[in-house]
């Protein structure tokens, strides 16, 4: 794999953009997708960045891109680096370039003495749990994502 990897630019905003959007139709999940270009652009590079992101690019085009932020552990009492997002395109699976991705990320948890590196995996996706497994990572049994949106947020929020 010849892809390089880098730290994204305002110019890879539509690149990254359609990746999304083709990680939303792979997850089957479209109709949960209303994100905007100038949304994740002002995400990504706006006044106050809420994530960072890298990408792929081989022959003058992004072929992957991991979203990603930092959070907190206080158990560790460390940082931690959270992987929102990592896709590669599927003509290029299975080249070594989502190893590579991780790796490029894990390099950059190391170096911001991160205590932990973690993301999320859908559990019907198991060509990607295999993945992580090799590449040494827990899958945890024990833990669920927990979720409110929309109008519940709003109504949670206007309790007293």
């Amino acid at each position: 794999m010849s892809a390089a990897i880098r730290n994204a630019t305002p110019d890879d905003i539509s690149a990254i953009f359609g990746l999304m959007l083709e990680l939303a139709e792979f997850e089957k999940l479209t109709h949960l997708f209303v994100a905007t270009e100038s949304g994740l652009h002002d995400a990504l590079f706006g006044a106050k960045p809420a994530a960072e992101a890298i990408v792929a690019e081989e022959n003058g085009a992004i072929v992957s891109y991991a979203l990603f932020f930092q959070n907190y552990s206080t158990f560790l009492g460390k940082r931690g680096l959270y992987l929102e997002d990592l896709y590669v395109k599927p003509s290029i699976r299975g080249s070594g370039l989502g190893t590579k991705m991780l790796r490029a990320l894990a390099a950059l948890a190391v170096e911001r003495q991160c205590g932990r590196f973690e993301w999320t995996v859908l559990d019907w996706n198991t060509n990607a749990i295999g993945f992580y497994e090799k590449m040494g990572a827990t899958v945890l049994p024990d833990w669920r994502i927990v979720r409110i949106t929309g109008d519940e947020l709003a109504k949670l929020a206007a309790t007293d």
